[in-house]
């Protein structure tokens, strides 16, 4: 049988949860609540589009012109956001990893990150995916294996879906007090407080037409450490949260209105970040990975129903 594009796919369930994970880049392909979607992911055979379920390291969103300082090293990366002349969202998308653990309800894949142009730094990463009772929890690890201290940043790119179709009629929770502006190539001019502005969902209420590929930061978290991003279904019958461990500090939302038409609007990327846009210019939120240090950060995304 020939090999499907995004390598093994790897079959988790737990009760009613269902999920797949794939070996091309450790993508988390489909997440299922009695067979009924809360991601919008992509087939077996398909290739990956739009950053579908994909993991950012070792940096999320963008980095301007793709050059940056490094102790008092000038660095140039791959242009992969070339029409903008960023690049944006990591090295290891289009990384074959290898399963190194599993059992029905958990899989753990790893991969290096080998020096190269532009981030010579020598990384091991591990991504655990693990279905309980409260969902998916997914856990990022990252191991300098190499002499220098390395720039390190994570995160991860899901569309949720409550059902809805577009996504203006979904209402969303995100308790965030602020939101970064951004200039026509999507980096970082400055913060603004969302009160009173359209980007203010600290309220529960619908999206509407607002275009969304936003980061937010001053998140709020509850008792347990944990900031929760809530997308549910106008009717109250079912939605999806999107929590945020310890040091995920940003999320970044994108509506998808930039993808090809027929993808735009239809989810909500809700995507966990430790730090923001442009991180490894502006050192904001930047993890300093030294010598055989590890880093870990943990989100996970719990579906729900009514009554469930």
């Amino acid at each position: 049988m020939p090999e499907t594009p995004t390598g093994a796919q790897l079959r988790l369930r737990h009760g009613e949860l269902s999920a797949v994970v794939v070996e091309l880049g450790a993508a988390l392909r489909s997440l299922e609540l009695a067979g009924t979607p809360v991601l919008d992911g992509f087939g077996a055979d398909d290739l990956i589009t739009g950053g579908r379920g994909q993991l950012l390291v070792p940096w999320p969103n963008r980095v301007g012109d793709g050059r940056y300082r490094w102790q008092h090293r000038e660095l140039q990366l791959p242009l992969s956001e070339a029409p903008a002349g960023n690049a944006i969202h990591g090295l290891l998308r289009w990384t074959a990893w290898h399963t190194v653990g599993s059992d029905p309800a958990r899989a753990v894949l790893e991969t290096t990150l080998w020096p190269q142009p532009g981030y010579p730094f020598h990384l091991r990463v591990r991504a655990a995916y693990t279905l309980g009772p409260a969902g998916l929890e997914t856990a990022v690890t990252a191991r300098n294996l190499g002499g220098d201290p390395a720039p390190y940043g994570v995160g991860q790119h899901p569309y949720l879906t409550a059902g809805t179709a577009p996504v203006d009629l979904s209402v969303l929770t995100l308790p965030a007090r602020t939101r970064i502006t951004t200039d026509g190539r999507g980096l970082p001019t400055g913060q603004e407080p969302v009160a009173g502005t359209p980007y203010d969902f600290r309220t529960a209420r619908a999206i509407g037409d607002l275009p969304l590929d936003t980061a937010f930061g001053d998140l709020d978290r509850g008792a347990d450490g944990r900031a929760v991003v809530r997308l549910a279904h106008p009717d109250g019958s079912r939605g999806v949260d999107l929590w945020l461990g310890e040091g995920v500090d940003w999320v970044q939302l994108y509506t998808g209105d930039t993808l090809p038409p027929g993808e735009r609007r239809r989810a909500v990327a809700v995507e966990p970040m430790t730090c923001p846009p442009d991180a490894f210019r502006s050192g904001t939120g930047l993890v300093t990975l030294g010598p055989g240090e590890q880093h870990t950060v943990r989100w996970g995304i719990t579906p729900w129903r009514h009554g469930a």
